[in-house]
């Protein structure tokens, strides 16, 4: 018998559960949400109740008691800027999840991961949230000094997938110059010095590639002209940057695949936009070469995009001059958060306090 571990991922229309002993599954479920029952709540933070109450279900339906869990993690949220690590989920935390400034599901990963934790007595923590700041200082400045750049990304997936490419590849993490790039709903693409990353866009808020609903980098001026252009509210404007951008602007959709299938047809506009987002990711490859002076040992493609073998193809193409492209296609979010709480219950890494 290993430590049981129940590891939750909540999305904006998903909660995606995984029970494992040890290394091995034992459940994983994804719980969808129709947009009607999403709609019931006034905010993302009022459908915690709700969401726990759709988890333990699953549960009870697969006749798991949670009273046999060694530890509950969940996916990190919004909150302040921290290393990369375990985090054991604490007061602190919960406060900032439940009044963050940026709204998204994510926060709700700490605070059910708590709720659940609290029932089963065990411990709850959080790991590698999209808030991981371990940036070089000359990356965070901008040509505005009210405006500086600040990391919101991927950073679960990102640190997972660099990890499993240096076991593979009998590199160590901690000695490796990496480049990941995450390709999903949003894009983070990041340099990996020796452990740390020292730089990444921000995949949220309008930074870097633009993606199947993210705006990404726009032109100033062009922005600002819009902004006061009286077209748009704001609101509607931030939805631009962060769900309503990228290839919901130009095709009315965010699936890469439904891309792919107009393109078969002979959809050209389809092709153009698609080139143009692969485009900027290796421009941003490229980039994240810079920020490691050109020493590269490995340039990785992950993310459910990185199923898509015509981006990958034409990355490789683009990119490959600057290391080898490897694709490890996927978010694989649930098994390296239960990777991660591993480490901790095995005694073999510290959990960090948040404060």
């Amino acid at each position: 018998m290993g430590y049981k571990i129940l590891a939750i991922n909540p999305g904006s229309t998903s909660t995606k559960i995984a029970l494992y002993d040890d290394e091995r599954p034992l459940l994983e479920v994804t719980l969808r949400h129709k947009t009607e029952e999403i709609a019931q709540f006034p905010d993302i933070i009022n459908q915690l109740d709700w969401r726990r109450g759709l988890i333990l279900t699953a549960l009870r339906e697969k006749e798991f008691d949670i009273k046999q869990l060694a530890a509950v993690i969940g996916r990190g949220g919004l909150i302040r800027p921290i290393p990369a690590g375990v985090y054991e989920v604490n007061s602190r935390m919960r406060y900032d999840l439940r009044n963050a400034q940026m709204k998204h599901a994510c926060n709700l990963g700490g605070l059910l991961a708590a709720q659940i934790a609290h029932m089963a007595g065990v411990k709850a923590y959080i790991a590698d949230p999209p808030v991981v700041d371990e940036m070089d200082d000359a990356a965070r400045i901008t040509g505005m000094p009210m405006c500086p750049r600040k990391p919101i990304f991927h950073a679960l997936n990102q640190k997972a997938t660099a990890r499993l490419h240096c076991d593979r590849a009998g590199l160590v993490y901690e000695q490796a110059n990496l480049i990941v790039a995450h390709m999903g709903g949003g894009i983070s693409v990041a340099a990996h010095k020796q452990g740390r990353i020292v730089d990444v866009n921000n995949a949220l808020d309008g930074d870097g590639p633009f993606a199947p609903d993210r705006a990404g980098s726009i032109p100033s001026s062009e922005l600002i002209k819009v902004c006061f252009s009286g077209q748009y509210t704001r609101e509607e404007l931030l939805k631009f940057v962060s769900s309503k951008g990228g290839l919901v602007a130009y095709l009315g959709t965010n699936s890469v695949m439904e891309v792919m299938g107009r393109i078969a047809e002979g959809d050209q506009r389809a092709q153009k936009v698609l080139d143009a987002m692969c485009y900027n990711i290796a421009k941003q490859i490229g980039a994240m070469a810079a920020a490691l002076s050109g020493r590269v040992d490995g340039i990785l493609l992950t993310g459910g995009i990185a199923y898509n073998e015509p981006v990958t193809d034409y990355l490789r193409d683009r990119c490959g001059f600057i290391a080898p492209v490897t694709v490890y296609p996927g978010e694989n979010e649930l098994e390296a958060l239960v990777a991660n709480a591993l480490v901790v219950l095995r005694g073999s890494v510290e959990p960090k306090v948040y404060a």
